[in-house]
């Protein structure tokens, strides 16, 4: 009798254990996640670290949050800034849930979050940069002004003339490209626009880590303008190539030419003392020939004298002179 009493309690208590334990009175937290436990409402625990917890069966709520670093991509929004120019900016952010109590006060699910967030962020947004001009949202640093000439390699000038002539274009082309200075950069107005955001965010237990601009763009009016803008930059780079490079042809033209009357001046010089020496040969020879016999010298050249000029001569009105005397005399010129 004691035996089947003993057996039967044994079972009830069994029975209990796993009734006790099908009603799931333990919870696990993995890695990268932090729960809250309320009990009728009200909260009684928070974990953040990994492991297996108590909670009583059907009274307390186990509720999960992540405790990785969460990203909130904001809609596009048009902004004017300073000069009441406006942009599209679209942003995305990183956070965390830095007190898990104190967020589910404030929202207990993460969508309720996301949309409160994505007001406060977009709310600082717009007043950062609606207190700035726009070369302070778009730029991050002066290189733009402050960096060097660009290097221009001629074919057939020496390193000195690259470097002269890179210096010439270089100044026409940066003479009236001098962009704004900026003094705080896009970098700065997003450590701003955090400040700004964690104001609000403090009192949500969430940490916002930092706000990236993942775009900014003009808008569709402001976008002529700087097409526009662009265009005249470009043509009046181009205007100054053409107008070096007509600066550059006057110049090589002008020393061709010089170099062209130098070479003929040369050849000139060159051609007239050729003629000078021929001349005296020649008239040497003439004289050397005379004197050996000035009579046949003198009707050799006579036929020279007609072999040049008869051709030319349509009629002949009198033969009596003596030029003819070596055709129509018999004696010659005797």
């Amino acid at each position: 009798m004691k035996t089947k009493k003993f057996y039967i309690w044994i079972t009830v208590i069994i029975i209990l254990i796993i009734s006790f334990f099908m009603m799931g009175p333990f919870y696990i937290i993995n890695e990268g996640t932090q729960v809250v436990v309320t009990r009728f409402g009200q909260i009684v625990q928070t974990q953040t670290n990994a492991g297996l917890y108590f909670k009583i069966p059907y009274i307390d709520q186990v509720t999960t949050y992540p405790k990785l670093i969460l990203s909130l991509d904001g809609d596009a929004q048009r902004i004017p800034t300073a000069e009441n120019q406006f942009i599209i900016v679209d942003t995305t952010s990183r956070w965390r849930i830095e007190d898990p109590a104190q967020f589910y006060q404030s929202f207990k699910t993460l969508d309720a979050a996301f949309n409160r967030m994505s007001d406060i962020i977009d709310s600082a947004s717009r007043t950062v940069i609606t207190g700035n001009p726009l070369s302070e949202v778009v730029r991050s640093s002066n290189i733009i002004n402050e960096q060097e000439s660009t290097e221009f390699s001629l074919a057939g000038a020496s390193g000195n003339e690259s470097d002269e002539t890179a210096a010439q274009i270089s100044s026409l082309i940066n003479a009236a490209t001098v962009s704004e200075s900026v003094k705080k950069g896009r970098r700065e107005l997003t450590l701003e626009m955090v400040q700004v955001a964690k104001k609000m965010m403090d009192e949500y237990g969430i940490e916002l880590i930092d706000i990236l601009p993942r775009q900014i763009k003009y808008s569709d009016e402001l976008t002529e303008s700087v097409y526009n803008r662009m265009i005249a930059d470009r043509n009046q780079v181009a205007q100054a190539y053409r107008s070096f490079g007509q600066g550059k042809k006057a110049d090589w033209l002008g020393k061709l030419d010089k170099d062209k009357k130098a070479i003929q001046s040369d050849a000139y010089r060159q051609a007239e003392e050729i003629k000078g020496k021929a001349d005296a040969e020649a008239a040497a020879i003439y004289a050397e020939a005379y004197n050996k016999d000035p009579e046949f010298y003198t009707f050799w050249k006579s036929m020279e004298s007609y072999k040049q000029t008869l051709p030319k001569f349509n009629s002949t009105y009198s033969t009596g002179t003596q030029y003819f005397d070596y055709l129509y005399s018999p004696e010659g010129n005797r």
